[in-house]
């Protein structure tokens, strides 16, 4: 089986997020036979709702799709390391593989802070792949900060 990276749709969806004025974060849900069943950006500010991440979009609309609470099999892409939150959610509906691109050192859940799949109430660990398409997602987000910065400064 080749290896297919889906992240360049990620970091599509990061862009149309940082354009609707949200924190440039995409995510993609990509079935085990290669097939996109979701994909989402950022959408926390439009829909006033915290919970409304990349990643917890792309699980809801795929188990909705799909019919099923769980997503066995299925590969999610996200352009920055899922925060607790998402991670707890990664776990619960069971993905086989997490893929994604920029660590986040202030509020990530998965290599650094909570480390949600090292605790022992972990139920299910997905294999991980750190740094794919890394440096357009860190990118993206440091330009979308520094310009937020700049108009209010």
């Amino acid at each position: 089986m080749v290896f297919r990276s889906h992240m360049g749709l990620a970091l599509e969806e990061a862009r149309a997020a940082a354009l609707r004025g949200e924190v440039p974060v995409g995510a993609v849900l990509v079935s085990g036979a290669g097939e996109v069943v979701a994909r989402a950006g950022n959408r926390t500010r439009e829909l006033k709702d915290p919970t409304a991440h990349a990643e917890m979009l792309v699980i809801r609309e795929a188990c909705r799709r799909l019919g099923q609470e769980r997503l066995e099999g299925c590969l999610l892409y996200v352009t920055l390391e899922p925060c607790p939150m998402c991670a707890a959610a990664i776990s619960a509906a069971r993905i086989a593989r997490l893929v994604y691109g920029a660590a986040d050192p202030k509020s990530g859940g998965v290599t650094v802070g909570a480390r949600v799949f090292s605790h022992a109430q972990c139920h299910h660990v997905p294999e991980v792949l750190d740094g794919i398409g890394e440096v357009e997602a860190g990118r993206l987000l440091r330009d979308f900060f520094t310009a937020r910065r700049e108009s209010q400064g």
